[in-house]
């Protein structure tokens, strides 16, 4: 299942605070939001405004494109097929490769370019 925005920003900012060792009291002391408001966007409850997540981001200082960037690329990710062999494949590759120089072996299929990337390359 993909992942939503909301608990992708909140997913994004919950990393950027704790790597820079900030509790959810001094952000949300700093940014002027409530502890429970701040806790139930980290957890991708609650959907922030955009005046919200800017007042977050400069209590974290980080820039809002960066963090709509790490949010984007978490949603890239999750939205990747995962590589699936089906059951027998393994060993019909190995029988296949002692027979041939080469081993087949299934490609994983490219994913998407990343939105942000195609509207940043464009700008």
């Amino acid at each position: 299942m993909a992942v939503l925005l909301r608990e992708a920003i909140g997913g994004s900012l919950r990393r950027a605070r704790t790597a820079r060792r900030r509790t959810l009291r001094e952000v949300s002391r700093q940014a002027r939001v409530s502890l429970g408001y701040l806790s139930e966007v980290e957890r991708g409850v609650k959907e922030a405004s955009s005046e919200l997540l800017a007042s977050i981001c400069e209590a974290l200082d980080i820039s809002l494109p960066d963090l709509l960037t790490a949010a984007a690329e978490e949603m890239v990710q999750s939205m990747r097929p995962q590589m699936i062999v089906p059951i027998g494949q393994r060993h019909a590759d190995h029988r296949i490769a002692g027979s041939a120089s080469a081993v087949v072996s299934p490609q994983p299929v490219a994913a998407p370019a990343s939105p942000v990337a195609s509207v940043s390359a464009a700008a």
